[in-house]
């Protein structure tokens, strides 16, 4: 046994009896209640952020940058100053894609702008991961919001839109972005890439099409009960009509290969 886990030892709690089931659930449900309050406090974090250094509020207080109005009122790295406006400026660029999107206005009209208005239960790694793909991430949302109303099957509620949002930053966060393609010095090459994007263009309008009989919230399970009869009506194999509809979600063509690639 090494040092580090003999000094655990030696501070290690006692033990304690074992909870009940229902004394469990009560410790579960405040450590979700804790969790939030941080989620909702990088939220208010981000908005006064986001005012702050719109308003370059560091000038009046004799500061000659932000970062050092953030050394010197808040003792802060530069890093971490910038992390700061790395979300900010993640949450604003997804707040943006909400609002745009038809029918989500109206479901945040009681806070326009404000810090409750930013909340989608994000955590700053989060943000601060897809702070340089905010475009793609609203993309995404922008996408399956429009997927979601035309599809009539749920209201564009908070639940929901949270639930959109959350997956588009998840998405984005696992996808890398794609390298740079260099033109094929061979014709041949050059004409077999053209039928490949092609082809997967064609499967990402199948896929929205998938996507506006079977939202983007729905497992693949779930998606395959609802799918099955529409995937016959368009002579699509239902593997391939899943596959396209994952790629219309994330982007990423590697959701096509092993069925359609």
């Amino acid at each position: 046994m090494g040092e580090h886990d003999q000094d655990q030892d030696l501070v290690a709690e006692p033990a304690r009896p074992p909870l009940s089931a229902a004394r469990a659930r009560e410790v579960t449900a405040g450590l979700r209640e804790a969790m939030d309050d941080v989620r909702r406090s990088v939220a208010v974090l981000a908005a006064r952020v986001r005012d702050a250094h719109a308003a370059r509020v560091w000038l009046p207080l004799g500061h000659s940058s932000w970062e050092s109005y953030c050394d010197a009122e808040f003792g802060i790295s530069r890093a971490q100053a910038y992390r700061l406006l790395d979300v900010a400026r993640s949450l604003a660029a997804i707040h943006d894609a909400v609002t745009a999107g038809p029918g989500t206005s109206r479901t945040r009209d009681s806070d326009p702008g404000g810090a409750a208005a930013l909340d989608y239960g994000l955590s700053q790694r989060a943000l601060i991961d897809v702070s340089g793909r905010t475009s793609d991430v609203a993309e995404l949302i922008t996408r399956r919001l429009a997927a979601l109303a035309h599809s009539g099957l749920q209201a564009l509620d908070e639940p929901a839109v949270r639930a959109v949002v959350r997956q588009a930053v998840r998405d984005v966060r696992t996808a890398p972005p794609p390298p740079p393609v260099e033109p094929p010095a061979d014709p041949t090459v050059a004409a077999a890439r053209a039928i490949v994007d092609d082809l997967v263009a064609v499967n990402h309008e199948i896929g929205e099409l998938m996507l506006e009989v079977a939202p983007a919230y729905l497992s693949d399970t779930d998606a395959a009960d609802v799918l099955t009869l529409l995937c016959e009506q368009i002579g699509e194999p239902l593997d391939r009509g899943l596959a396209a509809r994952r790629y219309a979600m994330s982007g990423d063509r590697r959701a096509l290969h092993g069925t359609v690639l």
